[in-house]
């Protein structure tokens, strides 16, 4: 069952330890500390596959990563390298069959791979596998990259090494994918041309670690190298790090939600400190829509960056406003409409000697169907708000996403509801929403913000576009046919395992 709220919900996360010229009799244990320090970007299922020169093992399972690991479960993980994956469910149920790494034997030998994002031809990919004798395991598509990756290695007319079949792969799949793939005596790292989910490389103790987010490098104490570029295929073999170049052209998309809501504020996404950029978002908030107030209030976690640059901004004290119940999981939270209105005033609770006779900015990053917005207004002004004016550091969400982002379809999203021309009327939301007024950030404005960053990392690089087509409906890249009327693609009927004494 996916988990239904009123918020985009997170990536998934992908973290390897690749052995090089150190020691990595530990690189269970550091993939596990690497997952923790991605668990935001997933939280439905984990796993971790390793290898020891001969063989992989792979554990995986749904919850979170200190209800599926413990320290026997790592120590049976033997092996000089790993790779690992927390999951959201962007593509496919949320069972165990769906859980990553995902690992195969093949005529060649043994292969294990975890994936970021959406495959947007996976449908056309996948009837074209089971129409030549392919068996699904499940209904991820990442299980479609390991079939098409196999296929390349094994076939018998060639001699292809794993990088290449993965590079002929690329050449195939359409759409998001940050990649790690490990063989016994291999660990390869890629990326889609355009470059939609994150992917970097660190150092530690002289050994490669791949990762999501830099947060996570830095959480075993490694040391951040580089991002792997769009389009590149690195290997890591011997202890060497080399590069290959998919042919590809090179069309950078990087998402620009990585630094709206996604990536923790403590990482550096493209070469820009994620937590800077929501200041810069929240300064410009008030920059574009100030109005008369006394105190700006954050709702927890997403829109504490932003509303610190909004503070600075207009010299208003930023306040706690909203406490946040830190041990509510998400799998408390219900489908039905009822059940998410009791977990929404669980979860988040005013705090009353802040807000009582205020004047209230309130400062988030994103309304999705505006259920959550509604009733934190709504909180918000029974604990004596005077007014309550709702800022959102992001433009409006007006078309789902098909690289990796749960944004559902138009008719689920409160902003295209009202909208004329990609414009929608901030006022009648407010109204709906309870509050006195809204305003968005500006597409140019996010725009501006993000392009000034990265030219400050390269200013040799003319153009450097993020992926902004939730807010625009400006797709970077074509999608297929098989999308249907409602802006979402078919997928195959859910695989479940019943078990029983």
């Amino acid at each position: 069952m996916r988990i239904d709220l009123d918020k985009p919900h997170e990536e998934c996360g992908v973290f390897g330890v690749a052995a090089g010229k150190g020691n990595t009799d530990d690189a269970s244990y550091l993939t596990f500390l690497g997952l923790f320090a991605l668990q935001h970007r997933g939280q439905e299922s984990c796993g971790i596959a390793t290898n020891n020169n001969r063989e992989i093992a792979c554990h995986k399972h749904l919850g979170l990563l200190m209800d599926v690991f413990d320290d026997a479960t790592l120590s049976r993980l033997s092996g000089n390298a790993a790779i690992g994956h927390v999951r959201y469910s962007t593509t496919g149920d949320s069972v165990v069959e769906n859980a990553q790494p995902i690992a195969v034997s093949h005529l060649k030998g043994h292969l294990a791979i975890a994936h970021n994002g959406n495959i947007v031809n996976a449908q056309a990919l996948r009837r074209e596998i089971e129409e030549d004798g392919g068996i699904f395991h499940s209904t991820s598509d990442s299980e479609i990259i390991a079939h098409s990756i196999v296929r390349d290695r094994t076939d018998k007319f060639t001699k292809r090494s794993i990088q290449e079949a993965i590079k002929e792969t690329m050449h195939r799949i359409q759409g998001a994918y940050s990649l790690l793939a490990m063989s016994p005596s291999k660990m390869i790292a890629a990326r889609d041309p355009n470059g939609f989910r994150p992917l970097s490389i660190g150092m530690l103790r002289g050994n490669y670690i791949f990762a999501s987010e830099t947060c996570a490098i830095d959480a075993v104490g490694g040391e951040f190298l580089r991002d792997v570029e769009p389009g590149e295929i690195v290997t890591v073999e011997n202890g060497d790090l080399t590069s290959l170049d998919s042919g590809l052209a090179r069309r950078p998309s990087l998402c620009s939600f990585e630094f709206i809501y996604f990536a923790r504020p403590d990482s550096v996404i493209g070469g820009i400190s994620v937590e800077s950029a929501r200041q810069e978002m929240g300064k410009a908030l008030y920059k574009e829509s100030h109005v008369d107030a006394d105190i700006v209030v954050a709702v927890p976690d997403s829109g504490l960056s932003a509303a610190a640059g909004y503070a600075q901004a207009s010299g208003l004290p930023n306040v706690s406003g909203l406490m946040k119940n830190r041990y509510m999981g998400r799998t408390f939270i219900q489908p039905s409409q009822g059940q998410r209105e009791r977990d929404v005033r669980l979860k988040l609770n005013p705090v009353a000697s802040n807000v009582k006779g205020k004047r209230i900015i309130l400062i988030d990053d994103s309304i999705v169907r505006g259920t959550t917005s509604k009733h934190i207004v709504s909180a918000l002004r029974n604990a004596g708000a005077t007014e309550v004016h709702l800022r959102i550091s992001a433009p409006p969400f007006l078309y789902p996403c098909y690289f990796g982002t749960d944004v559902p379809n138009r008719d689920r999203l409160i902003a295209a509801g009202h909208a004329g021309e990609n414009n929608p009327n901030e006022t009648v939301i407010a109204e709906a929403l309870g509050a006195n007024s809204l305003a968005y950030l500006s597409h140019s404005t996010l725009s501006r913000i993000l392009l000034e960053d990265m030219h400050k990392k390269d200013p040799c690089c003319p153009s450097c576009p993020t992926c902004t087509a939730c807010f625009s409906g400006n797709y970077p890249i074509e999608l297929p046919p098989e999308f249907n009327a409602e802006n979402r693609f078919e997928e195959p009927i859910p695989i479940r395992t019943i078990t029983g004494k």
